[in-house]
């Protein structure tokens, strides 16, 4: 099977590419390392199957020429990270949105050209469901955005565009995808730089400087290994009765931030105060955050017979060790 990984050089899609090396595709990546780095593929860098292209996806010529020889896309190449979208909304927007758009539309027009049924997964995200007020979320709930004058609700819009057109392509033109809207992955390879939480506990624990706890701590959230979730993706996509469907992946216990970063100081044998920041003084005035973050995975677990392997202590105990191998090589 050949198979593209828009993406591949970066956290998620460095793990989704040694997977599909693992079962014996032809891989592709496309990365134009904007947030990822090809360091994250060193351990398969010099792998026969593997071709790395250092482009960005948005390129029309390049997209055409690549998708022909495909049988599957995984598209995980987006924005990444609260820092991130806070910082640079337009950038955000234009790269979740352009990108998926071309790449459905080269492969609804190369599948009619040749009828060959290449398939198409896409990268969504928990952001879709904005502030929706239930407290465990279902993929067919309702989206609930803030004030288009917070320009953190853009990029869960973005997103929720990236899915309509998705969809759209599904109904009108039978292709085949699948849409997985992450909750909070982690695992080896994930960097804070973009504002993800649980690398910048583990960096300011080990480091010995204070962990940061954004507001008061309570926010909940649900942590799941991308290992987890890279077997979620690929078994989604070898199965026929998933396609033209929206699937919660990651993990459905949820815990507060506050707690994780107790946990992270705790099993890093750390002597670091816990500290609070406004999200003000973190982000800028006109940033809102969701106070609970829980997915439904009944979707998932009935179609796949999804259960996670990692308990969340395991991610944590595994990341605490794999940054002292990283800082002392």
């Amino acid at each position: 099977m050949k198979t593209l990984v828009t993406g591949g050089a970066g956290f998620i899609g460095s793990h989704l590419t040694e997977a599909l090396l693992e079962r014996g595709d032809e891989v592709v990546v496309i990365d134009d390392t904007s947030t990822g780095s090809f360091e994250n593929l060193a351990s398969v860098m010099s792998h026969p199957r593997l071709t790395c292209i250092h482009q960005s996806v948005k390129d029309v010529d390049l997209a055409a020429q690549v998708l022909a020889e495909m049988t599957e896309v995984y598209h995980l190449a987006a924005a990444v990270g609260v820092a991130l979208i806070a910082e640079q909304p337009i950038q955000s927007i234009k790269r979740n949105i352009y990108p998926t758009q071309l790449l459905l539309d080269e492969l609804v027009r190369l599948n009619q050209e040749d009828g060959k049924q290449r398939r198409f997964f896409l990268a969504s995200s928990s952001e879709v469901y904005g502030k929706n007020p239930r407290p465990r979320w279902v993929e067919d709930d309702d989206l609930v955005f803030g004030s288009t004058s917070r320009a953190r609700w853009s990029y869960g819009v973005s997103k929720a565009i990236d899915e309509f057109l998705a969809l759209a392509c599904f109904r009108e033109h039978d292709l085949p995808l699948v849409i997985g809207r992450f909750f909070n992955v982690v695992g080896p390879r994930q960097t804070g730089a973009y504002g993800m939480v649980l690398p910048r506990f583990i960096e300011a624990a080990l480091g010995g400087h204070p962990v940061i706890v954004h507001d008061d701590g309570q926010q909940e959230r649900c942590f799941a290994h991308v290992s987890d979730v890279v077997r979620a993706v690929t078994t989604l996509m070898a199965t026929p009765s998933a396609y033209g469907q929206v699937f919660n992946v990651g993990s459905d216990v949820p815990v507060s931030i506050l707690e994780l970063a107790r946990r992270v100081v705790v099993m890093a044998n750390s002597a670091s105060n816990i500290d609070f920041q406004s999200y003000c003084d973190a982000y800028g005035s006109d940033f809102e955050d969701i106070r609970r973050r829980v997915p439904d995975l009944s979707r998932l677990k009935s179609t796949i017979h999804f259960q996670p392997q990692y308990k969340l202590d395991d991610v944590i105990q595994e990341l605490i060790e794999s940054r002292k191998i990283d800082t002392n090589p």
